[in-house]
C-alpha cells in the first residue's frame, strides 16, 4: 500500500492522515498531514527546561509522553475509532470537520542526542540530560579520550571526537556523580524512542540517533561497538537499531482518536527529521535549519570524519552525514528584541533592512551560549566589536543576523575542508520567513538556497516518516521519496518534492561580497584575539551564576523554535 492508497476494509469513514509529533527543547509540536502533504491540523505545547546548575540542562522525560497525549487529544480526539475508512466516502482533504479524520500512521521526532535512563520497570531514574547545550561532562570528555586512546582514535572509530554533544561522557558523568541512579539504570532512551516505546512497547533506537551516542556506535559496522559500548554503557541494555522510517510496532492501545494497531515508526532526532521534511537528505545536499539555534547537515554516500564537525549515520539507508550546529542564532535576535522592550520582530526586521551590509561597521561573535561547531568551545562568549553611540537598534539586529551568517560560512568551510561536496542548499525553519536573514546568509556565503513551501519543521518530517513506513509496509523505509530526482521512488514512499515543493530560491547579491569578505576575515580574527578573556569571564560566570541558571527562568532556546 502506498501513502496515498485508501483502505477499503473496516467500517470507519474519514480523511486519511498521518500524525507527526516532535518533542523540542521549549515546545512540543504535532501535525496531521494528508497523504498528499497538506497540513490539516496542528498543535503546540510549550514547556520549560530545568537548569539545576551552570552548564546543566535537563527535562522530565514523563513530560514528553504527557505532551504527546495532549497533542494527540487535541488533533484526533474527535476522530473515528477504526483502522480504515471506505473508499469514496472520505471528504476532500483540508475540509476536516469533527469526526472525519483517520490516522494511518504515527511518526515521532525529538531533540537529541539526549540521555533518559530508566530502571528495570522503565521508570526514569533521573531527569533527561539534553544534547550539546548541556556542558556538564567536560572532565569526562577528557578522561574518556585518554582512556580510549585519544581524540583521533575515537574519531576514527565512531566518526566524531567527544564533545558536549556526545552521549558517552554524560553516561560517565551520571556514573561518577550519581552512583545510586546509575546502579538502577537499565535502559537508554531519547525523546523519539521513548514515545515509540510508550506507544508500542518496543525498545528500539534509530540508527542515526545511535551514531550520536559517541563513542558507543562503531562507524564501520554500524552496530554497537564491541569494546567501547560495554566499557562506557557498562550494565545498560542497549536497544536494537532501526531506520527512522522503519515501522517498529503498532499501538498497544488507543490514544485519543488513534486506534490500537496503528503503525508507529522509529523516528529520529529533530534536525534530521526537519531535513527530511524539505527533501534535504540526498547526497550533495546541505540543510540549513534556521531556528533559535542553527543546524547544518551535509549528506553523502560514505562516512566522513572531521575533528571539528559531527560525523553521523544518515536518516536514510546508504547515506552518511557530516553535521554542525551553532549554539545560538535566532536566540540572539530574541535577546535583542527583549532588550528593546519586546517590539514586534517585523519592526526589528524593517529597521535591520535599512542598515547596510556590515551594519555600519558593527561586528559580533554569536557565542552567547558558548559555541559548538567548528569552534567546539563551551566557554566561548559573545562579543560586540565596533560599537559606537551612533549605532541604532536596527544596526544591532542586523549585526546579529550577520554574525550567524559568518558562523554558517565558517561551518561550510569546515565541511568543504573535510571533503564534503555541497551541490544544493535547502533552508528550513521560521528564520526563512521574511527573507532578510536568508538573503544575508546567501550574501555572506555565496550559496544559493532553496526554500520549500512548508516550514513547519520536524513534526511535518515525522508525518512523512509515518507515510513512508505505511507505504513500505514493515520494511526499512528506505525510500527517499525522490531517490533519482524524477519524482518517482520505487519503494512507494511519498514524494517529498510533491508534498513540499520549492517556493523561493535565494541568490546572493554580488555587490555585498567585498564588504562581507572583509568582515568575515575580521570575524575569524576576533575569536582567537578574545578567547582567553572570554574564558576568564566564563569562569567568573560559573562562580557567580547569572539569573538564567535558575530552573524557573525563561525556556531554553530550541533548535526547532521559529524566530526570524
Amino acid at each position: 500500500m502506498t501513502a496515498g492508497d485508501i483502505p477499503t476494509d473496516d467500517t470507519a469513514t474519514g480523511v486519511p492522515c498521518y500524525l507527526g509529533v516532535d518533542i523540542g527543547t521549549s515546545s512540543s509540536k504535532g501535525v496531521l498531514v494528508s497523504p498528499d502533504g497538506e497540513v490539516l491540523r496542528s498543535a503546540v505545547r510549550e514547556h520549560r527546561v530545568s537548569r539545576p546548575a551552570p552548564g546543566q540542562v535537563e527535562m522530565d522525560g514523563e513530560l514528553w509522553w504527557e505532551e504527546f497525549r495532549q497533542i494527540a487529544e487535541e488533533l484526533t480526539g474527535d476522530a473515528p475509532q477504526g483502522p480504515g475508512y471506505a473508499r469514496g466516502d472520505a471528504p476532500t482533504a483540508g475540509s476536516s470537520t469533527p469526526g472525519d479524520l483517520v490516522v494511518l500512521g504515527v511518526g515521532v521526532s525529538g531533540m537529541g542526542p539526549c540521555v533518559l535512563l530508566t530502571d528495570e520497570d522503565d521508570v526514569p531514574v533521573r531527569p533527561a540530560i539534553l544534547y550539546g547545550v548541556d556542558t556538564r561532562a567536560g572532565e569526562q570528555i577528557i578522561s574518556l579520550h585518554e582512556q580510549l586512546g585519544g581524540p583521533e582514535v575515537v574519531m576514527e572509530g565512531s566518526g566524531s571526537v567527544l564533545t558536549t554533544q556526545a552521549v558517552g561522557p554524560k553516561l560517565r558523568w551520571v556514573a561518577e556523580h550519581e552512583p545510586e541512579a546509575w546502579a538502577r539504570a537499565r535502559r537508554l532512551f531519547m525523546p523519539a524512542s521513548w514515545l515509540a516505546y510508550r506507544l508500542t512497547g518496543e525498545y528500539v533506537l534509530d540508527r542515526h540517533s545511535a551514531s550520536q551516542c559517541t563513542p558507543l556506535l562503531d562507524r564501520h559496522t554500524q552496530e554497537w561497538h564491541a569494546d567501547w559500548a560495554p566499557l562506557v554503557a557498562e550494565h545498560l541494555e542497549l536497544p536494537p537499531l532501526r531506520w527512522p522510517a522503519e515501522q517498529v510496532g503498532t499501538m498497544r492501545e488507543p490514544v485519543a482518536g488513534i486506534p490500537a494497531g496503528t503503525p508507529v515508526v522509529a523516528g529520529t532526532i529533530d534536525a534530521w527529521t526537519e531535513a527530511l521534511s524539505v527533501g534535504a537528505q540526498q547526497p550533495g545536499d546541505l540543510m540549513l535549519m534556521y531556528g533559535t539555534t542553527l543546524f547544518l547537515i551535509a549528506t553523502g554516500t560514505a562516512p566522513v570524519a572531521s575533528p571539528v564537525m559531527w560525523g553521523t549515520t544518515g536518516a536514510l539507508p546508504g547515506t552518511f552525514n557530516l553535521a554542525g550546529g551553532m549554539a545560538t542564532s535566532g536566540a540572539l535576535t530574541a535577546w535583542v528584541r527583549e532588550l528593546a522592550g519586546d517590539v514586534p520582530y517585523e519592526t526589528l526586521l524593517a529597521e535591520a533592512a535599512l542598515s547596510p551590509a556590515g551594519a555600519h561597521g558593527l561586528l559580533a561573535l554569536p557565542y552567547f551560549a558558548g559555541e559548538r561547531t567548528p569552534v567546539q568551545d563551551p566557554d566561548a562568549r559573545g562579543v560586540l566589536a565596533g560599537l559606537t553611540l551612533s549605532h541604532t537598534r536596527g544596526d544591532l539586529y542586523r549585526a546579529m543576523l550577520e554574525a550567524t551568517a559568518f558562523g554558517v560560512r565558517h561551518n561550510v568551510e569546515a565541511l568543504r575542508e573535510a571533503g564534503v561536496p555541497i551541490d544544493r542548499v535547502v533552508a528550513v525553519g521560521g528564520g526563512t520567513q521574511g527573507g532578510l536573514w536568508t538573503q544575508i546568509v546567501s550574501d555572506v556565503t555565496g550559496l544559493e538556497q532553496v526554500v520549500r513551501r512548508t516550514s513547519i519543521g520536524a513534526s511535518y518530517g515525522a508525518a512523512w516518516l509515518a507515510a513512508t513506513a505505511v507505504a513500505s509496509g514493515s520494511g526499512s523505509g528506505s525510500g527517499s521519496g525522490d531517490s533519482d530526482g524524477d519524482g518517482d521512488d520505487s519503494g512507494g514512499a511519498p514524494d517529498i518534492t510533491a508534498w513540499n515543493p520549492t517556493e523561493v530560491v535565494v541568490r546572493h547579491d554580488p555587490s555585498t561580497r567585498e564588504t562581507y569578505d572583509r568582515l568575515y576575515a575580521a570575524y575569524r580574527d576576533l575569536y582567537p584575539a578574545t578567547r582567553e578573556i572570554a574564558h576568564t569571564l566564563a569562569d567568573l560566570q560559573r562562580s557567580t551564576p547569572l539569573p538564567s541558571s535558575d530552573p524557573n527562568s525563561t525556556p531554553l532556546p530550541s533548535t526547532t523554535d521559529r524566530r526570524p
